[in-house]
């Protein structure tokens, strides 16, 4: 044939080899959507339990810093929160084994949740140092109460309003809501946002190292020692 080099032997080669390459490619194709599969079922069962574990975190802190009833009530709550907290370390590891899994499998997107290991064992770890700042706190308003003289309707107040301003639910105010706290609690400071004297003092005392938060501890300390003075 003069119009075409191609032989029906060449044809017939290339076209079985086509087939080949084919089915070749559709057990691949096959091969990684069974893979793809297994891999959104990782996904799946990382997220069911790191959106649960962020859920249990966020209500635990908040009931936390509740801080309802008499200030042995509220000792007794936290001991019992503190030990399931520290009970749940179960569900944390649960939670890095899944996710070592899929780090093997370089499995590095999770459309199922927001949440990673290393930010859930953070936020894990941040809760059981803020039951022992409660716990400690709540120790040192008794025996303020017990030994100092002051009221236990003062202490709640005082607890009452840092609560108020830790939108967060961290036990932590920056300067700004510390200052919005004093000035509920009476204190006469000026709404402003330059450096103001009294201000600045009592940061001296509370944030000595301009960390830029004062803690329930530190603010605790504070005001039992200006109530004392009081008394």
């Amino acid at each position: 044939n003069p119009y075409t080099w191609f032989t029906m032997e060449a044809l017939t080669d290339t076209w079985s080899n086509l087939q080949s390459i084919i089915a070749q490619r559709d057990a691949e194709l096959a091969q990684e959507e069974v893979r793809q599969e297994e891999n959104d079922k990782l996904r799946k069962e990382f997220a069911k339990y790191a959106n649960a574990f962020y859920s249990w975190l966020t209500e635990s802190r908040a009931q936390m810093m509740e801080g309802s009833g008499t200030l042995e009530e509220q000792l007794a709550a936290i001991g019992i929160k503190a030990h399931e907290v520290a009970g749940r370390a179960s569900d944390l590891k649960k939670i890095e084994d899944l996710g070592a899994i899929l780090e093997e499998k370089l499995i590095l997107d999770n459309r199922y949740t927001e949440h990673s290991t290393v930010g859930l064992a953070q936020q894990w770890d941040q809760l059981n140092q803020l039951g022992m700042r409660i716990r400690h706190n709540l120790e040192q308003q008794i025996q303020a109460r017990n030994q100092s003289g002051v009221s236990e309707d003062a202490l709640k107040e005082f607890s009452m309003m840092f609560r108020h301003f830790d939108k967060d639910k961290t036990g932590r105010l920056d300067h700004n809501a510390f200052k919005s706290c004093l000035r509920a609690l009476g204190y006469d400071l000026p709404v402003v946002e330059e450096p103001e004297p009294e201000f600045e003092e009592i940061l001296n005392i509370v944030d000595p190292n301009r960390d830029g938060f004062v803690t329930l501890q530190e603010y605790m300390a504070f005001m039992i020692s200006k109530e004392t003075e009081n008394v």
